[in-house]
């Protein structure tokens, strides 16, 4: 029997320690490499040859779901199952968007996974029935691209100067842009934006 060769992107490293545990233990699957970081995922991939790359959607220097992405253009045969803490509907709809093939509670059985991994290397999609309901009647984000851009920045920490800085635009009009973003979204504050566009998968 040929084994599923997979690659394991999360950066806690007991986790991943024990996920490789977990993985090992079932005599069809192989993890052939593991990484801490999103950015490091294709280059890796590229190397090693998995058939399925199991991801942690929030990994430092890329996303898990950007990391499909662009593991899904460069190698279009290694599938990605994205394991994730919140089931957020409109995160499952991105990672969707995004040619995933899985997407996976952390807390589910060790089983699942296993088993999850075989049927995204079979080719199936693997998506929780009830996430994949809620995803479907998520309403789409009323932000524009550039708004997006924004409050992504925002929520990351940055001033109004330094987005202003970095996307070549006056501090006025960043401000601007923040205040369409609280009135779009009936939040409180700017604070209160993020937590309710991050809740909905609409900023990773």
């Amino acid at each position: 029997m040929l084994s599923v060769r997979i690659l394991l992107a999360e950066d806690v490293h007991m986790i991943r320690g024990a996920l490789i545990a977990l993985l090992e233990l079932e005599p069809d699957l192989e993890v052939v490499a593991s990484v801490d970081r999103g950015d490091l995922i294709v280059e890796t991939a590229l190397r090693t040859g998995p058939d399925v790359a199991v991801i942690d959607i929030d990994l430092p220097g890329s996303d898990g779901i950007t990391a499909a992405a662009e593991l899904h253009e460069r190698l279009p045969a290694c599938r990605a199952l994205i394991l994730t803490n919140l089931g957020r509907p409109g995160t499952v709809r991105r990672a969707l968007s995004a040619h995933v093939s899985g997407f996976l509670l952390k807390d589910a059985p060790p089983s699942q996974l296993a088993q999850a991994v075989r049927s995204v290397a079979a080719g199936q999609r693997v998506v929780d029935p009830q996430l994949a309901l809620s995803a479907w009647e998520a309403s789409d984000s009323p932000l524009s691209p550039r708004e997006t851009q924004v409050l992504r920045m925002a929520a990351r920490g940055a001033d109004a100067d330094e987005i202003a800085g970095t996307l070549y635009l006056t501090t006025g009009t960043v401000r601007n842009y923040l205040t369409a973003i609280v009135s779009k979204l009936n939040a409180r504050n700017r604070i209160d934006a993020i937590r309710i566009a991050e809740e909905a998968g609409w900023i990773p």
